[in-house]
């Protein structure tokens, strides 16, 4: 139910008995009413009192009723007064035409029905409160758009005039001046030319469908701030509806999205990049099996391959398995790094030991591609405190890459040089180089120039993202220079050097391995009959008794009778695994004490130290270096033999 008692009226007439008979029936429809019996007392009541409607008689004894009409809706304080226009029935043509011409809101003819005034009031006032309700509610929003980030604006699509527009624009297109700052505008210039121009055509279809029609829309695009830097933005348009419904305003809200938007990206370049990374990796493992596979063909027996081609065969096996195996090592140590599970060796390291370690391991390139190498190394010792291992394995990598991607024939010079307390260690060569928008890529994951011939040199791209991480590993770091593709590069490594001198033990003294003439008995465990079979063969060709089971149940009865000396476990073994089988193994008085080595594809510390406790005496990964297996065989027989 309404309260009209909150309203208040202004009724003029200088009828005393027609003003105390509108008066009477107001009051009794509950509301508030004043009175005036002349034009300059109703004008006076109007300024002061400030009234929510004027119940206005055309005749007045001082001013004309229509001109008192005229005087409020003219005056700015009270232009929104509402006024009921009233008069005889004699004059109804001319004086409504006129009073509604001055501004009034209604016209009445005298005499009326109380319940005829009553219902003009009534709707007129209904009226208005909505539309005050409108109002109240556009400056609420207007004042929560003023405490947000976010742009607010609203237009009236009738006359395409901007009503508001929140602060935060200024923020938003980086302009404080609001004369540089652009506004929306409804048609092709939206924003006013800020939009790059690939997303303007679709931004203007969408604000045009707001406009027309009040199609809502929500949308994203890029825009060039004043500052000159471009930001991703997301903008929703929606109608505004007055309270019967129809479409009042239409108004959108702009908000930064940049973060989320070069977050997608990334996360979109990332996917690109895996996928990149997954073809190459099998294209790279591929490489491997197709000389394999041909030396293989070579070796069968209706071939009748001479001497030399089977030496020829035997040296491509071993050349690809060897880069299959440095494949394999390389994934494993990604893996480590970006889990956190690469742990150091720490020890004295001297600089031209660990230099000459990464040439050895980059000879064959270098020597293969005829390449010229030189070095220079600070001239007194130079110690760093690390892995020996893995500071040989950075410049290794170093050095590998300079001798792949320079041209044959080329010049690589390795430029050591103590610098305070850190050493600086330069490889630098006359190679491809490394175009710009590479370079700053370069020791991220997975990243490789699209040259033809870096490609046709092979690789997964993970060479300098591990030199890097080991490096930082050392408290050291890397970087990389090159003026351009066909220029040559240079990379930069910098590690601190130990401070003092260290104390510097002399070489242990490293027993021959000795031949062990006995004939020694090996228990080999493996389900993969194929790598189970090749294996025995050496064994056996080398002078050891060797039995073959293909899971740890069969192995156990196996053992009962045969009583191996040797035992060779694979780890992932079906049923029972591999650490299972030593602990078992290790619970048996025949099998007890016999030497017992893992032989298995998992080689993370964790499964190092998965095996000793287990209780095997060493762990090996595969592809296993025969000559390795063999020699740890051979150690442990004389040494026993010594004993």
């Amino acid at each position: 139910m309404m309260d009209w008692s909150r309203f208040l009226i202004l009724n003029v007439d200088d009828n005393e008995g027609a003003r105390y008979a509108k008066s009477r029936i107001l009051s009794r429809a509950g509301f508030r009413v004043i009175e005036a019996a002349s034009g300059g007392a109703a004008l006076d009541s109007v300024r002061m009192a400030l009234p929510d409607l004027v119940v206005l008689d055309v005749k007045l004894p001082d001013i004309n009723g229509l001109d008192v009409c005229r005087r409020i809706k003219s005056a700015p304080e009270t232009s929104g007064t509402l006024v009921v226009q009233t008069s005889a029935a004699a004059v109804e043509s001319i004086d409504r035409v006129r009073g509604l011409e001055n501004g009034a809101d209604a016209y009445l003819t005298e005499p009326m029905e109380p319940a005829e005034l009553i219902a003009q009031v009534h709707a007129l006032l209904r009226v208005r409160l909505a539309e005050t309700a409108l109002r109240e509610s556009e400056e609420r929003f207007r004042q929560l758009a003023e405490n947000i980030d976010d742009v607010f604006w609203m237009l009236d699509p009738a006359t395409h005039s901007l009503l508001y527009l929140s602060p935060a624009y200024r923020r938003l297109w980086d302009a404080g001046d609001a004369s540089v700052a652009p506004d929306p505008k409804p048609d092709d210039d939206h924003w006013v030319g800020q939009i790059f121009a690939e997303d303007k055509a679709r931004v203007a279809h969408a604000y045009r469908a707001l406009i027309d029609h009040g199609t809502a829309y929500e949308i994203e695009y890029r825009i060039r701030r004043a500052g000159g830097d471009t930001l991703w933005v997301g903008e929703r348009g929606f109608p505004v509806h007055d309270a019967r419904g129809r479409r009042y305003r239409v108004a959108g809200i702009v908000n930064d999205i940049s973060e989320r938007k070069i977050t997608e990206l990334r996360l979109r370049e990332a996917d690109r990049r895996k996928d990149e990374f997954l073809a190459m990796l099998a294209h790279e493992l591929r490489n491997p099996l197709a000389p394999i596979q041909s030396a293989v063909e070579l070796l069968r027996p209706e071939r009748r391959a001479e001497t030399a081609q089977f030496e020829n065969a035997r040296a491509i096996i071993e050349r690809q398995v060897r880069h299959l195996s440095r494949l394999v090592d390389d994934l494993l140590d990604v893996a480590r790094i970006t889990q956190g599970k690469i742990t150091l060796r720490q020890e004295t390291v001297e600089l031209s030991g660990a230099i000459k370690a990464a040439i050895e391991t980059a000879q064959p390139a270098l020597i293969r591609k005829r390449h010229q190498l030189m070095t220079s190394l600070p001239p007194t010792s130079t110690y760093l405190t690390g892995d020996s291992v893995r500071i040989a394995q950075v410049l290794g990598n170093l050095l590998s890459n300079a001798a792949k991607y320079t041209p044959e024939g080329g010049e690589i010079e390795v430029d050591a040089q103590h610098v305070d307390d850190t050493v600086r260690i330069v490889v630098r060569d006359n190679g491809i180089g490394i175009a710009a928008d590479v370079l700053s890529t370069i020791f991220e994951l997975f990243v490789q120039s699209k040259d033809s011939l870096e490609r046709s040199e092979g690789g997964l791209g993970i060479g300098l993202p591990l030199a890097r991480a080991l490096l930082e590993l050392h408290g050291g770091h890397i970087e990389a220079h090159s003026p351009g593709a066909g220029q040559g590069s240079e990379f930069v490594v910098v590690l601190p050097v130990m401070r003092g001198q260290p104390a510097i033990a002399p070489d242990a003294v490293v027993p021959a391995v000795t031949a062990s003439n006995g004939l020694h008995r090996v228990l080999l465990v493996d389900d993969n009959v194929d790598a189970a079979l090749a294996m025995s063969f050496l064994l056996e060709s080398e002078g050891f008794d060797v039995k073959v089971a293909h899971d740890g149940v069969s192995a156990l009865e196996m053992a009962a009778s045969f009583e191996p000396e040797v035992l060779l476990l694979d780890i992932g073994l079906p049923g029972m695994d591999g650490y299972a089988l030593a602990r078992a193994f290790r619970e048996r008085p025949g099998t007890r004490n016999a030497l017992m080595i893992a032989i298995t594809g998992y080689g993370q510390s964790g499964d190092r130290a998965s095996s000793r406790e287990a209780g095997f005496d060493l762990h090996l990964t595969k592809p296993v270096s025969f000559d390795d297996l063999a020699d740890a065989v051979r150690r442990h027989f004389d040494k026993a033999n010594a004993s």
